[in-house]
């Protein structure tokens, strides 16, 4: 079964600001309703679902706490229908900033947690409060941010790409499970952004060297991360599940 994406009803988790937004917009920009979720980004998701127009609102939880993701679910059944599709995109608190990462030697268990917490436990939560009401429907999209750190650490950073890597064990364990109920499950990783608030550290000679590596000779967007997003979530997409596509301009391969 396949729905228009103008027909869908999107979440779209940590989408108050960077790549999340990006997202939301491009859902928007096709006619789709869009849940704009953010945990602290208020101002910025607020106004990011006024320009974006009647059919997106913003809704607050935090992606950790399972009342609050359940509350939201209703909140967006009520304004905008029930959920069909999901984007796992909410991320701790992160800078992409080699020169100033934790090495194996300093990294905290604590702060490995904290990644995890977020991006696969928070994807989990999510997970589970809206895949009861997709299987009722014989309709879902769940589309999870990874990266391409895991094929190509050529910055270690041990926190952020353990906790993508569990991640899309899970997107492909959970696409096991929810085949048969009509639910794809899948992961579009990106490399570094040009340019988001956790790539804004990122020195502008690491985003030459990058652009040089690649075949397309350029850093990717979030915008055109966001484009390759809708596509898991198009009817193109509709026999394709547990997979990751890697949308970095070609610099690792998939």
């Amino acid at each position: 079964m396949s729905r228009p994406i103008k027909d869908q009803t999107v979440l779209v988790t940590g989408a108050g600001r960077g790549l999340g937004a990006a997202i939301a917009a491009a859902f928007a920009r096709e006619g789709a309703a869009v849940v704009v979720n953010y945990r602290s980004s208020r101002d910025a998701a607020e106004g990011l679902a006024a320009r974006l127009g009647d059919r997106v609102i913003a809704l607050q939880a935090d992606v950790r706490d399972p009342e609050a993701v359940a509350q939201m679910l209703r909140a967006a059944e009520d304004r905008l229908g029930p959920v069909t599709t999901v984007v796992n995109n909410a991320l701790a608190d992160f800078r992409f900033n080699g020169d100033a990462r934790k090495t194996l030697a300093q990294i905290s268990p604590a702060e490995m947690t904290a990644q995890h917490e977020t991006a696969v436990l928070g994807a989990l939560t999510v997970l589970q409060a809206a895949a009861p009401g997709m299987e009722a429907a014989g309709f879902g999209r769940i589309v999870s941010i990874g990266t391409n750190l895991f094929q190509n650490p050529v910055v270690p950073y041990h926190d952020y790409t353990a906790a993508k890597a569990a991640l899309l064990a899970l997107t492909r364990t959970a696409a096991a499970e929810l085949g048969p109920k009509r639910i794809t499950v899948n992961m579009v990783s990106g490399g570094l952004l040009r340019t988001t608030d956790a790539s804004a550290a990122t020195p502008e000679s690491v985003f030459d060297y990058i652009a040089g590596a690649t075949p397309l000779r350029s850093v990717t967007t979030p915008e055109e991360l966001a484009d390759a997003v809708l596509f898991f979530a198009s009817p193109w997409a509709r026999a394709v599940t547990g997979q990751n596509l890697i949308v970095d301009g070609g610099l690792v391969p998939g």
